[in-house]
């Protein structure tokens, strides 16, 4: 599932939080924070990864993290309020968003139609990177303030349920603002990675407060699947570059549609 995840630029969380719910019979914020956390070592080392290959853009980066750390941290604390099946809800819901959004994401001609359209001549791109592989990308960004608005929105529901920022990302960076493929995964990742770390934190304290209990479960929880993601992590860049786009995007369709569905059902919605 991490290699999934990464390959995606797909946030680990939204693979684990609903596994450790309806697998594992966790409270959702017990599970949404455990995911965040394995999130954190599971896209971290696939950052490791990207910056071996140099296709981070840390400006943009920096750019969504001033709006995405904020509206982390929101959403953690108002997961910490909602019922237990609201937020089993609302995280079904917003899986169905994000099945339907692979489902009907652009083939593989239009989608290297707009990696082609992203790609400028060095005399006229505002940001060029040159990659380990000695290639050469240049581009423009644009569309800056819709940028950090909707990394905010997703940035926040990734707090509340696990899920959003990375989603939300991937369509602004290729689709609004033409950020070639490679370096909109890779620059997501990035800032998935930190804004979910910082989430992680805040459910951590938050679900210390509740004692020492919930603690023991959560490191437990993390010990025999960290180990696993670690390894996924660095499969991750390998299978973006082997396995097409649509046909993994059809795959986590289905996957996050079956998910939501389960979810719903355990909400009540029969």
């Amino acid at each position: 599932m991490t290699a999934v995840g990464i390959a995606s630029g797909v946030g680990g969380a939204t693979f684990y939080a609903p596994l450790f719910i309806l697998g594992l019979g966790l409270p959702p914020p017990l599970a949404i924070g455990s995911g965040l956390v394995v999130e954190v070592f599971g896209f971290g080392a696939g950052v490791y990864a990207y910056v071996r290959r140099q296709l981070i853009d840390y400006r943009i980066g920096r750019a969504m993290l001033v709006a995405t750390l904020p509206a982390a941290l929101a959403g953690t604390l108002a997961a910490h309020y909602m019922q237990a099946d609201i937020l089993k809800l609302v995280l079904g819901m917003g899986l169905v968003a994000v099945a339907v959004s692979f489902l009907r994401g652009p083939d593989a001609a239009s989608t290297t139609k707009l990696d082609e359209l992203a790609r400028q001549s060095p005399d006229v791109a505002e940001t060029c990177l040159t990659t380990a592989r000695g290639e050469e990308i240049c581009y423009t960004v644009c569309n800056k303030t819709e940028g950090r608005l909707l990394s905010g929105i997703g940035a926040f529901f990734m707090g509340a349920v696990s899920s959003g920022l990375g989603e939300l990302n991937g369509y602004f960076l290729l689709r609004r603002c033409r950020v070639p493929g490679s370096v909109s995964v890779a620059t997501t990742v990035f800032v998935v990675a930190v804004t979910a770390l910082v989430a992680s934190v805040g459910h951590v304290a938050q679900i210390g407060q509740e004692g020492v209990p919930q603690l023991v479960t959560m490191g437990r929880l993390l010990l025999f699947t960290v180990p696993g993601v670690l390894v996924g992590a660095q499969l991750g860049p390998a299978l973006a570059e082997r396995v097409p786009d649509r046909v993994m995007e059809i795959g986590l369709g289905v996957l996050f549609a079956v998910t939501a569905l389960l979810l719903l059902y355990e909400a009540g919605l029969q």
